[in-house]
């Protein structure tokens, strides 16, 4: 948890982005299982900023493919990242901040959510298969199956971090931890 100066610094620095009118919307990235919720829920909390659960978004086609162990196609995906994209656009035109989580796996899917707004950043949770599969095995209530991890990794486009508005932050850390650093990077975003 973050101490009482920290808290304050992270309300005050989310209150002048948006008295300045400049949205900041956060995209919680990486494949199924990384984490994407839990981080996106602690940071919220910690920023007091709205979190949209992007797999609440994906059309129910989506969701039974995935189920039975299909993997999704780009055409697939297009509807899902659109209204993702919505919701970034909403938030922006509002001068509002936000958080999503999206797996947003390839830069064509990152391109398509940020419209190229410097605005938006993707907040890469990274780790390995075998990081991740242990956590998938675990998880209930989930229409993920840990078979479509493969294809995950598959159609996994690792950020460039020279040339994407994106922090990459290790699995591998306690997920408050991670939810810490992410809320730090927001203080090196231009103003």
């Amino acid at each position: 948890m973050c101490d009482m100066d920290q808290q304050t610094a992270l309300v005050s620095l989310s209150h002048r982005l948006r008295q300045a009118g400049r949205p900041c919307v956060l995209i919680v990235m990486g494949v199924s299982g990384c984490g994407k919720s839990t981080v996106a829920q602690l940071m919220a909390e910690r920023l007091g900023w709205p979190v949209i659960e992007g797999d609440d978004l994906h059309p129910a086609h989506n969701i039974a493919k995935m189920s039975n162990g299909i993997p999704l196609t780009d055409e697939d995906r297009a509807p899902w990242l659109d209204c993702i994209a919505r919701q970034v656009r909403e938030w922006g035109d509002a001068g509002q901040c936000g958080i999503v989580t999206c797996s947003s796996l390839k830069r064509m899917y990152r391109e398509r959510i940020s419209g190229g707004s410097h605005d938006v950043c993707f907040v890469y949770l990274k780790g390995s298969k075998e990081d991740i599969a242990p956590r998938l095995r675990q998880r209930t209530g989930h229409f993920m199956p840990v078979a479509m991890l493969d294809s995950q990794f598959d159609t996994l486009e690792e950020p460039d971090m020279e040339d994407e508005v994106v922090m990459e932050l290790d699995v591998n850390a306690r997920q408050d931890h991670l939810a810490e650093q992410a809320c730090a990077h927001l203080s090196t975003l231009p103003k």
